[in-house]
């Protein structure tokens, strides 16, 4: 399985970049498939590349195009229509990342940087993309001008958001610490952190933090007049030349940057020779302020000498020059290999790269969020197309899903009506569908109608059906569909918006049958929840199950799930949780999870428990300790069709979760009911979930 993490901050200026270059690395070392995905950048310049992705690319020779490493700018995140924020953004993000992930075995994630506008919705964005990924999180902290209580609170902030929002959080790295307080920062935060998680505090290193002379240049838009060659020295501080030369002299330190006016010849003279005196240390290079040159016999000294630090002029004054200095964030770009390979030994030095490795190995993402489900559906039901029936061609929803099921190419479809008004409603509805990729049936003009009223009337004969019947069933949409799929000139069948369950069904239990060893159709939905997806059942076909029946489709239920990719943990609803309650209704749920557990001892079941006590982790522990399904339960039996049918209305309207469904189990081939107050998106969730079920018949 292809594993991920996610580097996340929730503040500017983390160095999260260090951590980054790091953890490819470690990665390079273990397989040569490192992919690196962006998914919101921060791209000032729509001509000019993100410089910290370019510098990963270019210095670990990642074969990744530069497009395919990011979804949106920042920019286009703010502009989108505020519907689209919290459910397109996130579709659009999984389809590119998993589009790339197919390439790599393990694919770094880096989260946003927190600059500009949009910080609010940043976090939670962060969180969201995480876990639709995912992807554990790593948490990069800065230290930078914080007191040690303020890191600490910052820290244990952040790691409590991201957890209660069921994100897990693999490890936290406190970056750009005092050397001082290391220590005690170190022993507060393993006092409040659980012990599974992974804490790195890294000292402040002057060698990453200093920006470069060529980024000073590039931030304050100045003209270099000399040492274009040098430009990639480093800047540890600097320093205002507004002094007597021998006071000046007093305040060179190591890679020091000089600011002043260009007329200030002494200063500049000293300066360059000083950095070419063995008494003081390297100058870095002189910014000269309120767009001034040196004097013409100043310029010619410069000229003539053999080496001459980078000397740049800009049109800000003095002091609005050194606030500018003071307020540059250094970058790690791809021409600075030295910056990068120092990244690198920082994070080899101050991270357990052991523990790292085992917590990644190890690591085994929980649930399935809903947008993560859609588009592993459609992805599946695209794998192997399959042949879908639509008797319902009169309806205007079904067309409208029609032709969204086509645009993507999900399956080869059959719509049965009248070819003409078909066309016509098409036209009607301003649908882009080419009928030339569909087929559009008559039942009774169909070449296959005399055919299916011979087999319908040799399957029912001995149950009072006798041909003139037949041949009025036939024209009946339903069973037509019905009869396609049983002849296997259509794979499954989804009908119901115009017809009642009962009309939709009663074919397949006629002649398309159960499975072996299943006495009972039932039927489930995906309740795609907010935060995870659930499976229901049954809140379609049985109104009152027996023991028996309800332990079938408890089964059923489970197997459902895990074929969707869903870890099923059964909870037997009841209005009593555990041996508390008594009565016939309980008595019958606790004899139906009884059943289960003998037939299939390897399902994790709870039963009879309530509502509340299977979905919330604190309810469950105080009902039921220690159960594997209490506060987690991911698929719920109901104990009879009123508790489930209104059950799943009242937690669809009112959560605004997406209920996909009800799919049909126990069916010999796929046969799938709609409500006949289904939505365009149910009737297409409903056609993908059957073009999967048909996959597997």
């Amino acid at each position: 399985m292809t594993k991920n993490i996610f580097i996340a901050s929730a503040e500017p200026y983390t160095g999260k970049s260090v951590i980054a270059f790091g953890l490819i690395n470690m990665l390079l070392s273990k397989t040569q498939k490192v992919g690196y995905f962006k998914p919101i950048i921060t791209q000032e310049d729509a001509d000019h590349k993100e410089q910290h992705i370019e510098a990963i690319l270019d210095f670990f020779n990642l074969p990744i195009n530069y497009s395919d490493t990011f979804a949106f700018t920042g920019q286009q995140v703010l502009h989108q229509p505020q519907t689209e924020n919290s459910s397109e953004i996130i579709d659009t993000i999984i389809s590119k990342y998993k589009k790339a992930e197919e390439n790599y075995e393990f694919t770094v994630i880096e989260g946003s940087d927190f600059l500009g506008e949009g910080t609010a919705f940043e976090f939670e964005s962060n969180v969201l993309i995480a876990k639709n990924l995912a992807a554990p999180v790593l948490i990069v902290v800065t230290g930078e001008h914080k007191s040690t209580a303020q890191v600490v609170n910052t820290a244990i902030n952040i790691f409590r958001n991201f957890s209660s929002r069921d994100v897990q959080v693999l490890g936290m790295v406190v970056n750009m610490v005092k050397q001082e307080n290391v220590e005690d920062i170190r022993q507060l935060l393993l006092a409040q952190v659980p012990a599974d998680i992974m804490l790195t505090v890294i000292p402040m290193e002057s060698g990453l933090q200093s920006p470069t002379m060529q980024e000073i240049t590039e931030a304050l838009n100045g003209n270099v007049l000399f040492g274009e060659e040098l430009m990639s020295n480093q800047v540890d501080n600097f320093v205002t030349g507004a002094m007597m030369l021998p006071n000046f002299l007093n305040h060179i330190k190591e890679n020091v940057l000089i600011v002043t006016p260009g007329d200030r010849g002494d200063i500049i003279i000293g300066a360059l020779q000083a950095n070419q005196s063995t008494n003081y240390p390297k100058v870095a290079g002189i910014v000269l302020t309120v767009g001034s040159i040196p004097d013409q016999p100043v310029m010619k000294l410069i000229e003539g000498l053999q080496t001459v630090m980078p000397i740049i002029s800009v049109k800000t004054g003095t002091f609005e020059t050194s606030n500018a200095i003071g307020h540059i964030h250094s970058r790690i770009t791809k021409d600075n290999k030295k910056k990068i390979q120092l990244a690198i030994q920082v994070f080899e030095k101050y991270v357990d790269l052991k523990a790292l490795d085992d917590k990644i190995i190890t690591f085994t993402p929980e649930g399935i969020t809903p947008h993560m489900f859609q588009y592993q559906l459609v992805k599946r039901a695209k794998s192997i197309k399959k042949h879908i029936v639509l008797p319902e061609g009169n309806d205007d929803r079904i067309l409208k899903a029609a032709a969204r099921i086509m645009s993507q190419d999900l399956v080869e479809l059959t719509i049965l009506g009248d070819p003409t008004e078909i066309g016509l409603s098409l036209k009607r509805l301003g649908l882009n569908l080419d009928l030339s990729t569909i087929h559009i049936v008559n039942p009774k003009t169909s070449e296959h109608y005399d055919d299916y009223v011979q087999t319908l009337y040799e399957l029912r004969k001995n149950k009072n059906v006798n041909l003139e019947m037949a041949t009025d069933m036939m024209t009946d949409v339903s069973y037509f569909g019905t009869m396609m799929v049983y002849k296997g000139h259509a794979d499954g069948m989804v009908s119901g918006a115009v017809h009642t369950t009962q009309h939709t069904i009663r074919p397949a239990l006629q002649f398309i049958k159960t499975r072996p060893g299943v006495s009972v159709v039932s039927s489930v939905f995906f309740m795609c929840l907010p935060e995870r997806v659930a499976v229901f059942g049954d809140c379609a076909v049985n109104p009152n199950p027996t023991a028996t029946e309800l332990a079938e489709i408890a089964i059923s239920s489970a197997e459902s799930s895990i074929r969707f990719g869903i870890e099923p943990r059964i909870a037997m609803l009841s209005y009593s949780s555990g041996s508390s309650g008594a009565g016939e209704d309980v008595e019958r749920v606790r004899e139906a999870t009884n059943i289960v557990r003998e037939r299939r001892p390897d399902l994790k079941i709870e039963g009879p428990i309530q509502y509340d006590a299977a979905v919330d982790p604190d309810v469950g522990q105080q009902k039921l300790p220690g159960s594997e399904v209490a506060g987690k339960a991911s698929v719920l039996i109901f104990p009879d069709l009123n508790t489930g049918n209104n059950t799943y209305k009242a937690v669809q309207r009112e959560t605004g979760a997406l209920a996909i469904g009800p799919m049909l189990q126990g069916l010999n081939k796929p046969i799938n009911d709609l409500s006949r107050g289904c939505t365009v998106d149910d009737i297409f969730n409903t056609v993908v979930i059957t073009a999967i079920q048909c996959q597997e018949v």
